[in-house]
């Protein structure tokens, strides 16, 4: 089973917007996509922000570390002009101003949580507590409908590289579904799955092979790929089975990119 969208756009718009912004998540829409991820970390007071570095330089300029800004610092910043000059002025979003957009265009969100060294656990705690908040309607709807840990689209997907961070995300907010988030699949990943209650394996298409693919949905878990930018690759590693991918490409694969048939 594989409730969620299959394509997702990559930090919200692929190579078309600046990153893990509004912009983003705007270019995304308007190339059909309702279904993004993007990455999430803390700033200095504890408020979540969407970023991927956790240090300054590439698409915010500067020296120094995010963790060591306010987040009304943070959302002070510039985090557009990197990729061109139309995007000047594009600042840094928290999550709840993400949160609030994609409910209110109804985009399903991959949350990867992105801690800085040192934070995984307090970022796991802080994104999960604000989601479960966010939420709580439909958490309460799932719980009713019996469905029990098995997905829901209504609900948002956590993902991440970091252990600790998923661990304490699912014990702040387990009703929130959680991916864990692995680079090359290593020979413990169903136990690593299991000790997470997860509900799916998301990994870097690069290094799959058929034999994994078929092994992870034997198991009866999601398979989600990162970040597939061709449509060759991409109809490849669906007929392997991956339930859905992210993509930069949203300007070459569409939204309702499927198998041919």
């Amino acid at each position: 089973m594989w409730p969620y969208p299959k394509i997702v756009a990559h930090r919200g718009g692929g190579t078309l917007a600046p990153e893990n912004t509004l912009a983003a998540l705007r270019c995304g829409l308007e190339h059909g996509y309702r279904a993004v991820e993007f990455d999430v970390m803390l700033a200095r007071d504890g408020v979540p922000i969407l970023m991927h570095d956790a240090v300054f330089g590439r698409t915010v300029r500067g020296v120094g570390k995010v963790a060591d800004f306010t987040s009304d610092e943070l959302t002070a910043m510039d985090a557009g002009s990197w990729l061109g000059p139309q995007f000047a002025g594009e600042p840094i979003c928290t999550y709840r101003q993400v949160l609030d957009f994609c409910r209110r265009h109804g985009i399903w969100m991959n949350v990867e949580i992105k801690p800085a060294e040192g934070f995984e656990v307090e970022t796991g705690r802080i994104v999960a507590q604000v989601t479960e908040e966010f939420f709580a309607d439909e958490i309460a709807a799932h719980e009713a409908s019996g469905r029990g840990t098995w997905a829901d689209p209504a609900l948002p997907l956590f993902s991440s590289f970091s252990f600790e961070a998923l661990r304490a995300a699912q014990v702040a907010a387990p009703d929130i579904p959680r991916g864990f988030l692995t680079d090359v699949i290593e020979d413990d990943w169903q136990l690593r799955l299991q000790e997470l209650d997860a509900v799916a394996l998301h990994t870097n298409h690069k290094y799959l092979s058929p034999m994994q693919a078929q092994a992870v949905k034997q198991a009866a878990y999601g398979l989600f790929c990162y970040t597939v930018n061709t449509p060759t690759r991409a109809r490849e590693i669906l007929g392997w089975g991956v339930d859905g991918f992210c993509t930069d490409r949203i300007d070459l694969i569409g939204a309702d990119f499927s198998l041919p048939g």
